[in-house]
């Protein structure tokens, strides 16, 4: 983790309304960027790299708060205010544009397989539900781009 990507995640961050918004901004972004990281075809080791994540996330929002319960935190419903709120958006899409918006739900959706694996539980549930959307109207858009030439 590089001190560019920690600018970009406190940029974010520092856009959120209230304390409460802030935490679950920086914690939506710094996830992407954990998931987008894992888009690689490099050995990773991970204990080098939680640990680099986890010192920025102690330093940032305190003790309590690690990697791990940032990925928990966007395997659930709670993700959905930030990833649904434009304002959000407009702020990571601008700040952060080396992790493409089209790239979210693709995100989310392997940190909600992965949490699955783990589990051993169903991905059932608003995330769920949200995710499948998306898909749909990607698949709508890209349909309807395909035809328009015809």
């Amino acid at each position: 983790m590089d001190t560019l990507i920690k600018d970009k995640v406190l940029a974010v961050t520092r856009q959120g309304r209230t304390r409460a918004e802030s935490t679950d901004w920086f914690r939506v972004a710094l996830g992407l960027y954990y998931l987008a990281g894992l888009m690689t075809k490099e050995a990773i080791d991970f204990k080098t790299v939680d640990r680099d994540f986890n010192r920025f996330i102690y330093h940032t929002i305190g003790a309590g708060h690690t990697i791990t319960s940032i990925l928990q935190f966007m395997s659930g419903q709670r993700v959905l205010p930030v990833v649904q709120s434009e304002r959000f958006m407009a702020a990571f899409t601008s700040t952060c544009s080396d992790v493409p918006r089209d790239s979210i739900p693709f995100l989310l959706e392997l940190n909600l397989g992965v949490a699955k694996n783990i589990s051993k539980l169903e991905v059932d549930g608003p995330l769920h539900d949200w995710l499948e959307a998306q898909k749909l109207a990607q698949k709508t858009r890209d349909g309807g781009a395909a035809t328009e030439g015809i």
